[in-house]
């Protein structure tokens, strides 16, 4: 058996739950490892009589940071108790400078003092440094075990702890260390979402954005109308946007598990957004650097014709609406951005691959754009410009 069969195993029904808690479930219908992504609110309240149903593991082992620990972490252990499941916490410190090799060894190291073994699994409990850290993790150890995703932020709802990717940063970039491993199951618990603050919440908005643009101007259009429902998280709202970018990603992920053509488009924002992370020293939280990238790269395309001005001015509005930052920082050096782009782990023999917007949910992949053009969005998007 090889490490993609042991950490990828196949969707099952939902026996476990009380069916009021599902409102939604997405299947990522890969052919060798379908699996499921449950969404509603109070799905943590049953998690522990699913996991039985589903018969994943022996036994289990929580992974989270020090955020999520104090407030849910505790509260979950108690809860598979009560299901008699036998669960570990294991929790490292958040953020992204977390998101390391060291990370993952010192994890391995406790998980070993515990006794796991390949009949236990790992549920990977917070938002998307946690599901790639605990992701990556399961994806090795002692050659892959199962894992679950548990994401409790919006960005990870929406797409972190969707499509298998896993990965560590490394000095010289985001995720340059890094396997692909389907979870076994992601459970979207929207009531979690109402505890967190709301820069965590317009962190995962930029997300959401960037499905529909990419793929939806159904989705684009909901969010500049229910623009409020959005912003406080009416249940239905949060649980249609969920749903909606998860379909999106569960799609192209389908169609392109590893990254080979199709699954590009998901980039969108986030190659010029990586490279404004890494000069931001990642002080810039993910998805803010995202609708920066996605401000960027839109200037860029409405400059060569693609876009139309009036869908940059959707967007631009839209990134306005929800608080998200457009402008390039003033103390990011365009040379420093460009040099970074220059060293992006997605680049192939030696050209970087954009996502080039055609308008409200149409975009192109281009390694055709030059360093001049790059430049001179980015400074069309600093703050004294636009």
């Amino acid at each position: 058996m090889n490490l993609q069969d042991t950490c990828q195993p196949t969707a099952s029904d939902n026996g476990g739950f009380d069916i009021q808690h599902i409102w939604h479930t997405v299947t990522v219908a890969l052919p060798r490892h379908p699996y499921d992504i449950l969404i509603g609110p109070g799905l943590l309240t049953d998690l522990g009589s699913d996991l039985n149903s589903f018969g994943l593991a022996s036994r289990y082992i929580i992974i989270t940071d020090s955020n999520v620990e104090d407030f849910l972490a505790l509260d979950l252990v108690e809860l598979l108790r009560q299901s008699g499941i036998h669960a570990d916490l294991v929790s490292f410190p958040a953020g992204e400078e977390s998101k390391h090799m060291n990370t993952v060894v010192q994890l391995a190291k406790r998980m070993i003092a515990l006794g796991a073994d390949r009949q236990s699994a790992i549920l990977a409990l917070g938002g998307g440094v946690v599901g790639d850290v605990a992701g990556f993790l399961a994806s090795i150890y002692m050659r892959g075990i199962p894992f679950v995703q548990i994401p409790t932020t919006l960005l990870a709802q929406v797409d972190s702890s969707v499509g298998g990717k896993t990965g560590v940063d490394l000095p010289e970039g985001k995720n340059l260390l890094g396997t692909f491993c389907q979870p076994a199951r992601v459970y979207a618990d929207i009531g979690v979402l109402a505890t967190l603050p709301g820069t965590e919440i317009r962190n995962g908005l930029a997300e959401v954005i960037k499905y529909g643009m990419i793929r939806s101007p159904d989705l684009f259009q909901f969010l500049e109308e229910r623009w409020w429902d959005v912003i406080n998280l009416e249940p239905e709202t949060t649980a249609h946007i969920v749903s909606s970018s998860c379909t999106i990603k569960a799609d192209v992920v389908v169609k392109d598990e590893r990254e080979g053509g199709l699954r590009r488009i998901l980039n969108f924002g986030h190659t010029i957004g990586h490279a404004v992370e890494a000069a931001a020293d990642y002080k810039i939280a993910h998805g803010e650097a995202v609708a920066i990238g996605m401000a960027v790269i839109s200037t860029l395309a409405a400059t060569r014709g693609l876009m139309d001005q009036s869908d940059l001015t959707r967007l631009n509005n839209l990134l306005d609406r929800f608080d998200l930052p457009r402008h390039v920082p003033a103390g990011l050096r365009t040379v420093s951005l460009i040099h970074l782009l220059q060293h992006d782990k997605k680049s192939a023999d030696g050209k970087v691959h954009f996502v080039l917007p055609e308008g409200i949910g149409r975009v192109v992949i281009s390694d055709q754009v030059t360093t001049e053009e790059i430049e001179s969005a980015i400074d069309a998007c600093r703050p004294d410009t636009t």
